[in-house]
């Protein structure tokens, strides 16, 4: 299992779970430090404005994570609950490495996690670009529909 976050530029972090490990609230909670350190470093200077996107999954709206991230001073994107489509993973990232995945054999898990590590590295910031301004759209459309699920390619306002 692959987390990632990125900007409007490039990946600004990413981990590979390690096998077994569960993703919860205690393993979010402590990735959020790590992302919260990368983003220093990576974005110095949007370190203390950016804003986190992630999606509803229960790691990420739990209690301890709403206090961590309080705590941390981290504002969120609230994501609506029937709008899986507004997470940039899950219409941008995550179907472009399935695709350069699709059909190949690996072998080993280091030779996966080198490969999607190397398809990362070689998107193009004007990718990155595109998917922040679908972003917008998405969101556009999710607040003309008052929150409630959408659906079609269309995203134009």
């Amino acid at each position: 299992m692959l987390i990632c976050f990125f900007d409007s530029q490039e990946i600004v972090h990413k981990e590979f779970v390690p096998p077994k490990q569960t993703v919860n609230q205690t393993f979010y909670r402590e990735f959020l430090e790590r992302l919260r350190k990368m983003v220093a470093l990576v974005r110095p200077g949007i370190a203390r404005t950016w804003i986190l996107h992630h999606d509803n999954a229960p790691c990420h709206t739990g209690v301890s994570i709403n206090e961590c991230l309080a705590e941390k001073s981290i504002p969120v994107v609230r994501q609506p609950p029937y709008s899986p489509d507004l997470s940039p993973c899950d219409f941008f990232l995550f179907p472009r490495l399935k695709n350069h995945l699709k059909g190949r054999h690996f072998g080993t898990l280091d030779n996966i996690q080198n490969s999607v590590t190397d398809e990362l590295k070689g998107i193009p910031a004007e990718a990155f670009q595109h998917c922040y301004e679908q972003w917008k759209q998405r969101f556009r459309r999710c607040v003309a529909a008052q929150g409630h699920y959408f659906e079609g390619d269309n995203l134009d306002l």
